[in-house]
């Protein structure tokens, strides 16, 4: 016998469905009142419109603005916009080396502003490295003495007025800065403030643009969020560079070694002033941090080396090492090439464009959505009658989570609804409707082979989970391949066919399951009548079916005769021990020891009322009977 299985509770998993949807619909709505949410998700730039900006770089140095120098811009750009939270923004370079900037909907002032400054590269030493993290700076209170025999009932001391807080001075301790590295000159108590409440972690202060004064300490982060500076003057500006590559490291004897390092070259007033720089960078090996030098671009801190003890780099050429892998090193070779050119960008134009498909093309999206909709709920009605409406109400709670979802993201991260995420969305209602198919002919097999509805709801989804997990599982990998290969707005397809993917996980689980196990104990759904989808006979169930307690009903029977209470009780309390289905051969394969002896007596009851009878053997009773009364 298989050991008892773990008692299903599914009214307990549909009230913690609805408390999900209750909070995430709840959240939306309060959002709406209290902050800047709204209850509709917020459409890109093909659907709304936005703001362009049309910008000309124009190099500090006179030359002519490469190909690369424009790549470098676009990627500072967009950098910027990603971090200020504005997405399905489109950036793009055209003809004649114009950088072109089209922000969804109506961008912010700070946002058009990052847009519009133009990013630099300089070289600062390092005075103060922390964690990402803000700083509590707030003082514990000391604790109040107490004094032994004091009378409980005399009046509380007046408390002494106090002082309202002062700002930070932002006042030097010193006259004079000895060197760039002066901590105790640069670092005054407005600078620590500041760097105490930075928090790193926030993506607000990661969208870069501000260079700080060249002439005073610069509090930011690094570019990845993973520390922050406290950085001194400009000693460098990136004009200086002019070449930087990345490539394997080699030895002083031109051996090749395995690990990837980054190449600078400065020109010559960059030469003089890098020797500067690492001649007092060696006289404070011993004082970390103070002898590392950063290299900030756009406002962030791109790398921040030390040097090697003893080196000193007189010659302009530096390399620098750590646990760079080839994309890495690739990647801050590149952003210091951007610095050995700095653009300043020009405002050719800055106009409001209307949507690329606008509202037009959205109505016909919805429209085409609400047709396929409409033809799978047709299509489970005429397949599975009353059971179709299960498919429906499954539709109905995917459709709910999923507007829940996604408006919930326009509003705490900035998603904006494409075009090709509302194709996402049409192509998920085949993909959610396949599930319930799976399921509900997992079902109607089980109702072949001659068990009751409650036992083919049991074993049916343990079956069809497995198919359905599979099936999801293909289309979320297939969702992350394209994200990730894919570039522009069929980013947005593959993000929406992933989320409503791990949503139809959702609803077949917490929703379409539990239902399927309520309405198996039912009368309508039980004894399967015929306009209900899981009619045995229609089926082609056997024409003996078990209906529990060592009964049977043949197939001649109405599904009436069979009473739901004796089958949902058989089906609670019965252990079934599964052998394989046979069509004959005295196995009555599928069924238990008990149904197998049911079905053989009403088998043999049936054959001895069906067989007919043979004359002489009903005369010679009644001969006997004449015989006895004449003796």
């Amino acid at each position: 016998m298989a050991p008892p299985t773990r008692r299903q509770r599914p009214v307990r998993t549909l009230v913690v469905l609805a408390v999900l949807v209750f909070a995430l619909l709840g959240s939306i709505a309060a959002g709406t009142k209290w902050s800047t949410a709204s209850l509709t998700p917020n459409l890109a730039l093909d659907l709304e419109g936005g703001t362009q900006i049309v910008l000309t770089p124009v190099a500090d140095s006179g030359e002519d603005v490469t190909s690369a120098s424009i790549t470098q811009a676009i990627d500072v750009i967009r950098q910027r916009v990603d971090s200020s939270g504005v997405a399905e923004a489109e950036i793009t370079s055209q003809s004649g080396g114009k950088i072109v900037v089209a922000l969804p909907g109506n961008p912010s002032e700070e946002t058009l502003e990052l847009v519009r400054t133009s990013a630099q590269m300089a070289f600062r030493p390092v005075l103060a490295i922390g964690n990402p993290t803000p700083t509590d700076t707030t003082p514990t209170p000391e604790p109040t003495e107490s004094v032994a025999g004091t009378d409980p009932a005399a009046p509380a001391a007046t408390p002494e007025p106090t002082a309202a807080a002062e700002e930070p001075s932002d006042e030097p301790a010193k006259a004079a800065p000895d060197t760039p590295s002066d901590a105790a000159y640069y670092i005054t108590p407005a600078v620590q403030a500041q760097f105490d409440a930075l928090d790193c972690t926030d993506a607000a202060n990661l969208t870069g643009g501000v260079n700080g004064d060249p002439d005073k300490a610069f509090v930011t982060c690094s570019q990845d969020g993973s520390a922050k500076y406290i950085l001194g003057p400009v000693e460098i500006e990136g004009a200086r560079i002019s070449s930087a590559s990345s490539g394997l490291g080699v030895t002083s004897t031109g051996a090749t070694t395995n690990q990837w390092v980054v190449n600078i070259a400065f020109d010559s007033k960059g030469t003089t002033q890098f020797t500067d720089v690492t001649t007092r960078l060696q006289s404070l090996a011993g004082t970390p941090p103070q002898n590392q030098f950063a290299m900030v671009l756009d406002g962030l801190v791109i790398s921040a080396p030390s040097l090697d003890t003893g080196v000193i780099i007189s010659d302009g050429k530096a390399e620098i090492s750590g646990t760079f892998t080839r994309e890495t090193a690739a990647s801050l070779a590149n952003q210091l090439n951007f610095g050995s050119l700095p653009l300043t960008f020009t405002v050719e134009s800055e106009e409001q464009i209307s949507a690329t498909l606008g509202s037009e093309q959205l109505e016909k999206g919805l429209l085409a959505g609400l047709i396929g909709l409409g033809l799978v709920v047709i299509y489970s009605l005429l397949q599975y009658r009353a059971l179709g409406l299960v498919t429906v109400a499954s539709l109905v709670v995917a459709g709910l989570l999923t507007y829940g979802v996604i408006t919930l993201l326009s509003w705490t991260q900035g998603y904006r609804l494409s075009l090709p995420g509302v194709a996402g969305l049409i192509v998920a209602i085949g993909i959610t409707a396949d599930s319930f198919i799976v399921y509900f002919e997992r079902i109607r097999d089980e109702l072949r082979e001659g068990r009751t509805l409650v036992a083919a709801v049991d074993r049916g989804w343990e079956r069809a989970r497995r198919t359905i997990l599979a099936s999801d599982a293909v289309n979320f990998l297939a969702a992350i391949v394209l994200y990730v290969l894919a570039v522009g707005s069929v980013r947005g397809f593959a993000f929406t066919l992933g989320l409503t993917t791990l949503i139809d996980v959702i609803v077949v689980f917490m929703f379409t399951h539990p239902i399927m196990q309520l309405i198996a104990r039912t009368k309508f759904f039980g004894q399967g009548h015929r306009l209900s989808g899981l009619d045995p006979r229609r089926l082609g169930a056997p024409g003996t079916r078990y209906v529990g307690r060592g009964r049977v009903v043949s197939g001649s029977a109405t599904p009436e005769d069979a009473p739901v209470e004796d089958a949902a009780l058989e089906s609670e309390t019965t252990t079934r021990v599964p052998v394989a289905v046979g069509a004959g051969g005295g196995g009555g394969g599928g069924l238990t020891i008990a149904e197998r002896r049911a079905a053989a007596r009403a088998a043999e009851q049936k054959a001895a009322a069906d067989a007919p009878v043979d004359a002489s053997q009903q005369s010679e009773p009644e001969s006997g009977r004449t015989e006895g009364n004449e003796h």
